[in-house]
């Protein structure tokens, strides 16, 4: 019983974490520029992302693969905000 009740909240919470990069998409958004975000730190999550949506697929963990897929979609949207907004290159 205990178990199946963490298992239920964390994968709860697992989408809520998914859905979080959202945040900062906002304020990209509403700021008009990314410039203070590191892409590089959102490529490193999208990766890992990536492995836990292949492992949870070869072990048939649905609870594993529904909130690491969306954080990879959400990553992915968040990576492609950012560098859409990006500023000029300092030289």
């Amino acid at each position: 019983m205990l178990s199946t009740i963490l298992g239920v909240t964390a994968a709860t919470w697992a989408v809520f974490m998914a859905l979080s990069p959202l945040l900062q998409v906002r304020e990209v958004l509403r700021r008009g520029s990314s410039e203070g975000i590191s892409v590089a730190y959102f490529c490193v999550l999208l990766v890992g992302f990536g492995l836990w949506v292949a492992y949870g697929l070869a072990g048939g963990d649905l609870p594993l693969v529904v909130p690491n897929t969306l954080a990879f979609v959400v990553t992915a949207g968040t990576i492609a905000v950012a560098l859409r907004l990006r500023g000029p290159v300092a030289r």
